[in-house]
């Protein structure tokens, strides 16, 4: 009887996935329904932003004048996911 093992997953699929997005710094200026913010990056643009699955499985709190970490894709940069409080 031959047994067969299942591929060992190295995570280079999920490498990517996060390979073509671009993380910006900025300040939170408005907190706006459905948990979405408006974003003030450092070179003064403003996006929309909602929260990662992550902050929002663990309840951090985002409030307006928070510094945050924003992921935008390259296809959209006026809006972005919130994934880190500074």
């Amino acid at each position: 009887m031959t047994s067969f093992s299942a591929p060992h997953d190295s995570g280079e699929n999920r490498s990517a996935v996060n390979k073509d997005v671009i993380e910006l710094e900025g300040k939170v200026i408005e907190a706006l329904p459905s948990a979405v913010f408006r974003v003030q990056i450092d070179s003064g643009q403003e996006i929309l932003a909602h929260i990662a699955g992550r902050l929002r499985v663990n309840r951090i709190r985002i409030l307006p004048g928070d510094r945050v970490r924003v992921e935008l894709t390259p296809y959209d940069l006026t809006r972005g996911r919130i994934t880190r409080r500074l």
